[in-house]
């Protein structure tokens, strides 16, 4: 890749017969274990084996201490009050540990944890189990968290409203203290790609907002449109800051870059569907609930219809990021070897999370 930000070489996804050996276990990608990548959805329903890397370290202890530093985090914030306990059995330190398999800080990757959570509470206090989930006032609560993630700067003697707001809703809280702890471990530039994606997110937000006031089911093709904006890009837009090191803007910004991240964000939030189909009302949103009434598919076909696309992309994904990183800067190379290793955890994470594991007992 130039300075200038021009890739060389072939551009069509798949144009490279390698495959990117950056994962652990027998290299074919897949795994057939409940344990991995497979297990019951609920319902009788079966995750079939994803094509998916395995988690490259998995270190209870650190994944223990990154939890318990975010509970008390989410506590003294105010996230979540009343439901701490459940927060702690979800894990989500051990998510970040395993996703984040090139740092050994807790500190570190304490802030990557702070920054999902906030995500999360916005899911959980405003979309689906909050006192008011109306949807109709997840607009203008996500115009006041884009007013603290890209901090807004109001004429005198206006502000003062906006902060009382702040100071009441714990979300908005918890979104200023996670971007301001990451301030402290990345460069301008890097929180600046997260304030984005959070943008694009809550862009994603508000599209579910109107399906849910409408009562509306989207189209396949509509809702796979809102998983290119509503996915895990927020979380691993980190991973160069927590690793340390930082991806060159001009490879940030390439089209291809983006375009192979984008799909790897999509592709775990699809394996989010899959697996958290277990909590979720039988008629909510996701990939296999629309296969499904759409196609005349039963539920498990439409699983394992849903599954393939998340295979289909996984392999772009892969032959993309090898042709990229033969290409590219040491640090593309390494950030897509973090990509990777982001969904191997992810996985991993999804596959034993109580979170979504301890509805149906697999």
């Amino acid at each position: 890749m130039t300075a200038a930000g021009t890739l060389a070489g072939p551009t069509g996804l798949g144009t490279s017969a390698a495959r990117l050996r950056l994962r652990s276990g027998d290299g074919d990608g897949s795994s057939g274990d409940g344990k991995d990548g497979s297990g019951a959805s609920g319902g009788g329903l079966r995750v079939p084996p994803l094509y998916c890397p395995d988690a490259v370290r998995d270190d209870p202890a650190l994944g223990e201490a990154v939890n318990e530093r975010l509970v008390d985090w989410a506590a003294g914030i105010g996230i979540f009050e009343g439901r701490l306990d459940r927060l702690r059995s979800h894990d989500f330190g051990r998510l970040f540990m395993l996703a984040h398999p090139d740092c050994d800080d807790p500190d570190r990757l304490l802030v990557a944890a702070q920054c999902g959570l906030s995500e999360w509470a916005v899911d959980d206090h405003w979309v689906d189990e909050g006192e008011d989930t109306t949807p109709e006032l997840l607009g203008p609560r996500l115009a006041m968290a884009h007013a603290v993630v890209d901090p807004v700067r109001l004429p005198a003697g206006y502000g003062h409203e906006f902060e009382r707001l702040v100071q009441r809703e714990p979300v908005l809280r918890a979104f200023r203290s996670a971007l301001d702890n990451l301030s402290a471990i990345a460069t301008p530039t890097q929180v600046a790609r997260l304030r984005h994606e959070l943008a694009v997110m809550f862009v994603g937000y508000n599209q579910e907002a109107e399906w849910r006031s409408s009562g509306r089911r989207p189209a396949v093709w509509e809702y796979m449109l809102h998983r290119w904006e509503n996915a895990f890009y927020p979380c691993m837009v980190l991973i160069d800051p927590v690793g340390g090191y930082e991806l060159p803007a001009y490879e940030a910004a390439d089209a291809r870059v983006r375009r192979t991240y984008l799909y790897a964000g999509t592709a775990n939030v699809l394996l989010n569907d899959l697996y958290s189909m277990a909590k979720e009302d039988p008629t909510d949103t996701n990939l296999p609930n629309l296969l499904a009434a759409e196609e005349g598919l039963t539920l498990q076909e439409a699983v394992d219809k849903a599954a393939g696309i998340h295979d289909d992309l996984m392999h772009q994904i892969e032959a993309e990021s090898v042709a990229l990183s033969a290409l590219g800067s040491p640090m593309l190379k390494r950030y897509l070897a973090g990509l990777w290793a982001w969904m191997g955890g992810s996985k991993q994470w999804h596959a034993t999370s109580p979170r979504y594991q301890a509805v149906h007992g697999s």
